[in-house]
Parts: structure tokens; sequence; C-alpha cells
């Protein structure tokens, strides 16, 4: 199968959406697909064997965190001259929009997926909001040109339901289970994340550093535990903001981690805290507890989904203080901690990649047969 993957985020890039197309291109090429990817140019032109295709890059002054591809009709070009079987818009918007119009133009089997809730995300920053309308029929328009359209929860599916896109189905969570193990625990990583201090429970974060990630409402908890550490592993444009909140408390910032060092700070805390309700999935939350932590996460329909209160995590009551405080505390019984991290090891197991990639391609193969199905008049 030849496939074209078009996507608004790609490598070097590190964020959910980047590690499950680098997971499915991965899966896709050990079958020995032929694979296209179409992204912003961040310098990479080729992984595992599948073609990298870079479009010119521009940095929003509104957002100079990452830099970001505008339509082009270079797409058209790629398409062309590829001729895939499949065409995936990967989370359209800028250029994998330009997917959606050029795949039909060329009268391609067109599908799409939907990773990152902007709409949600437009709530946190105000001049930004009364847009919100007009987003979402703007991501309607595009996602009910499509064939298929893909989600990754049974919530963010019937919020998609309830805004009139068609043709939903949700693509299961994937983790890399060998590269998120508790067998990656490493006494020095624990000494940094702990500032030295390796007796206190070590909660940590990783992902980008975002208002709509919500993290600065974990500091009312560092207020009142003076024995748990906080690492925050990962940037992005709100580092500063949050340093500043979290100064003269028991944080520290990494910055990015990656590779067996970001598998060495997983394995070694002894909790992941999860205080954001915007995500439409949040795979961190199963990388976490394939490393064999239990996650203390807010109440939300992606996080409740995955996430067996008392069991592999602990939930707590959204913009709740108190309710957060009470699940942090539950940690302190070892036993229970001791059995919550084997709880989560033992879920994550359920979910390796190979079988979340072969669902994508399976709707790959779906995409195809109903777009032949289509009468000439129906295109």
């Amino acid at each position: 199968m030849k496939i074209a993957i078009v996507t608004e985020t790609f490598l070097p890039s590190t964020d959910g959406v980047v590690t499950r197309l680098t997971q499915a291109v991965k899966y896709f090429r050990s079958l020995d697909h032929e694979v296209l990817v179409i992204a912003p140019d961040l310098g990479i032109s080729e992984y595992e064997g599948a073609k990298v295709e870079g479009i010119k890059t521009i940095t929003f002054p509104f957002y100079r965190y990452r830099k970001f591809s505008l339509p082009s009709k270079r797409i058209k070009d790629l398409l062309d001259a590829f001729q895939p079987d499949i065409v995936h818009a990967a989370n359209p918007a800028l250029i994998a929009a330009s997917a959606v119009r050029y795949a039909k133009k060329l009268d391609l089997p067109l599908l799409a997926s939907y990773h990152t809730h902007i709409p949600k995300y437009l709530d946190y920053y105000t001049f930004y909001k009364p847009a919100k309308p007009i987003l979402w029929s703007y991501i309607r328009r595009l996602h009910n040109r499509v064939e298929l359209n893909l989600c990754t929860s049974e919530t963010i599916k019937d919020e998609l339901v309830k805004q009139d896109i068609h043709h939903l189905h949700v693509l299961q969570r994937g983790v890399d289970t060998k590269n998120r193990h508790p067998s990656f625990y490493d006494e020095e990583m624990r000494y940094r994340l702990t500032n030295g201090n390796k007796s206190k429970k070590l909660l940590i974060f990783v992902g980008r550093l975002a208002i709509e990630k919500e993290i600065h409402k974990i500091k009312p908890l560092l207020d009142v535990r003076n024995d748990i550490m906080l690492a925050i592993i990962g940037d992005g444009p709100a580092r500063n903001d949050l340093m500043h909140t979290f100064k003269d408390t028991n944080t520290i910032f990494t910055g990015f981690l990656h590779g067996e060092e970001l598998s060495k700070a997983f394995a070694s805390a002894d909790a992941f805290i999860f205080p954001s309700v915007t995500e439409t999935l949040g795979l961190v939350i199963l990388e976490a507890m394939a490393s064999g932590l239990p996650v203390v996460a807010a109440k939300s329909g992606p996080t409740m989904e995955q996430i067996s209160d008392g069991e592999t995590g602990l939930l707590f009551e959204n913009e709740n203080v108190d309710s957060m405080i009470a699940a942090a505390e539950k940690l302190d019984d070892k036993n229970s901690l001791q059995q919550m991290k084997i709880n989560a090891r033992k879920e994550a197991e359920k979910f390796a990649w190979e079988k979340a990639s072969q669902q994508l391609l399976d709707y790959y193969t779906e995409t195809i047969k109903l777009h032949e199905k289509k009468t000439p008049d129906a295109k």
C-alpha cells in the first residue's frame, strides 16, 4: 500500500501526535508499505525508510514556541507525483487542510484524524475565545469532506458527534512497552529529579508547558506537602510563568528529556501527575503506566477512560484543591502504592503500538473500500 500522511507536526517535535505517527510509520515500513510523510520542514528528510517532505515554515507572533506550515499548493504536486492508495490528514488545520482539499481534487481515498482539542484550548486564551464557533465550523467542514474520521477517545467522539462531524471511529491507544518500563529505574536520575532529596515522594509531569495544560493547578499540593518533590519535564511558552508560579516550592524544571533519559525519568518517580482536562487522550498517561507509575489525574472523560481509580491511579475533582490533596495522600500507603504500580504496568501491557498501528492500517483499507464504492455522481 502507498500511504501519504500529511501532518501539522512531526519530528523532531515531541508530542502525542508525533509519537503515534512515528510508531505507525515504523510499523507500516516493517510490512513493506511505501510511506510518504508531508510535514512542516524541521530538517527531517527520512524516517524508518519513509520519505519526509518538508513544507516551508513560519512562526506566528502569538505562539513563537513552535513553527507551522501554511496551506500550500505544493501538497497537491507531492500527492499527484506519489499517487497514494490512501491519504491520511492528521489534525487538519493548515497543511493537513491542504491534504483534504487536494486529495478530493485528485480523487484519492481520504481519512482524517482528530488529535488536538484546539477549540477547548481557546477557553484558556481570552482574546481568541470568541472565535470558538468559527473554529468548530472550520473543523466540521474539513472533517466532513473525508470518507472516514478517527479520534482518540470515546469522550472526544461524543463531542465531535455533537458538533455534527460524521463517520467517526475511535483509534485505540498505544505505548512502547519496551522503552517505557520499570526496569529503567535509575538512582542518579532520582537524585537529579529530587534535587538530592531522594527520600521525598517524587511526582513528575511530562509534556508541553502551555497554559491549557493547567500545570499551575499542582502548586497548592506543594504548598501543603513539603515532603513531595515535583519534576516538570518539558518546555513551552508557559515555562517562565510556571517557574515564577512554582518559585520557592520543591519543584525542578528539566526541559525536554529524550530517549533513555526520559525512560529513566519516568521509571524513577513514584507517581505521575496529570492536571489537564483539555486532552483528547493524553498518551503520556499510558507511558507513565507502562513505566510502573500510578497516575494522579483530574477527572475528565479521557482520564476516566484510562485510569481505574484506586487501582491504576487516583482521580480527583477538577478545580478542587482538597480533592487533589486527598488523592495525593493515598500515595502515602506504601502497600497500596506498590500494588497500583504493578496494576498500572499490567494495564499498559495490553496496548502495544503494533495493535494500534494495525488498527490504523485496517481503517486505511476500509477507507479505500468506501472510496471505491462511491459512484461518479457521489464524488
